[in-house]
């Protein structure tokens, strides 16, 4: 099977063709071929600039059922950002979820997904394998808000409250046993609803891993909620992993399997591409991409750039794990 890794000459992610003009071609790379631009076209749109949809519309596409009774949460004290936060709508209308599109407003994209009802198991080497739903969540976890930074690989920023729980308050109820290393975790495979998802450029399901270590840690996430609301659509409801002291593709969007295992997982971005994409994928400002630093930052809104942090500030919680 062949994936797609986007390389030093080819253009940027803004000037490549709107899925919705090919989607229903029967081909994606006979449609390429034709355009002469090593598999890459220009998107007139893109040039010319669109209509930019309003905070409403974005709101709708991404809405999902609601649950005011838990939103929001109690606000934890112990986590301030140590910049300002992020717009709400900066961070719905810009964000990854391949599944839905390869471009950054996954929010026009994610209507056809229907997160509600909605299970996911936790299984593998553990004594008290379970599944959940959201029900079961929101009744056996405490939810709280945290102030978390958030740092992709591609060098864009933000910082967002979350709402959830953290993972090992789950991972002790299923009681790992010591043989468990690592924990892998695994999206929905809906290709009906997730329009990317028909194609074999990638290897679906999106699936990503932690080491047990790291999946204990107290800063470990696992979200339910932004901005004091359920998370919409493009944001991964209705839950998701999040680590802040990692590049955002670890965060894993819409999880319906968690596996503890004693080997070390096979991860979405890290079996594309294992050069660019570590299993680990810490934050590490001396540490460059192939093809750009990673020293710098930039946030989401304000265009604001921050010298890049070890661990993404966040060392204090985790730097013992990797001593």
């Amino acid at each position: 099977m062949n994936y797609f890794v986007r390389r030093p000459w080819d253009l940027p992610q803004s000037l490549i063709t709107e899925e919705t003009v090919y989607r229903d071609k029967p081909s994606r790379r006979e449609f390429v071929k034709t355009l002469g631009l090593g598999g890459i076209g220009l998107s007139l749109s893109s040039l010319v600039g669109c209509q930019q949809a309003t905070l409403e519309e974005i709101d709708q596409a991404g809405k999902v059922e609601a649950v005011p009774s838990y939103y929001p949460a109690k606000v934890n004290e112990a986590f301030e950002y140590g910049r300002p936060e992020t717009d709400r709508r900066a961070a719905a209308e810009f964000c990854n979820f391949y599944e839905f599109s390869t471009s950054k407003e996954v929010f026009r994209y994610v209507e056809p997904f229907n997160p509600s009802p909605w299970e996911f198991t936790v299984d593998g080497l553990c004594n008290n394998p379970m599944k959940f739903d959201m029900d079961d969540v929101y009744k056996t976890f405490a939810l709280e808000e945290r102030a978390y930074r958030h740092r992709c690989v591609e060098t864009w920023a933000m910082c967002v409250p979350w709402t959830g729980f953290v993972l090992a308050d789950l991972l002790k109820l299923v009681e790992p046993m010591a043989t468990a290393k690592y924990v892998h975790f695994e999206t929905f495979m809906r290709p009906k609803e997730a329009s990317q998802q028909v194609y074999d450029d990638f290897p679906w399901p999106y699936g990503e891993g932690l080491t047990i270590e790291e999946a204990m840690n107290p800063l470990t996430l696992m979200a339910t909620g932004i901005y004091g609301q359920p998370l919409p659509k493009q944001h991964g409801a209705p839950i998701r992993l999040v680590t802040p002291w990692k590049y955002g593709f670890k965060g894993i969007k819409s999880i319906v399997k968690i596996t503890l295992t004693d080997k070390q997982p096979a991860t979405f971005w890290n079996t594309v591409n294992p050069l660019e994409y570590k299993f680990e994928a810490n934050v590490e400002p001396l540490v460059p991409h192939p093809r750009w630093s990673q020293e710098t930052e930039w946030m989401l809104g304000t265009y604001e750039r921050y010298p890049s942090v070890i661990y993404n500030g966040y060392g204090d919680y985790v730097g013992g794990l990797y001593s």
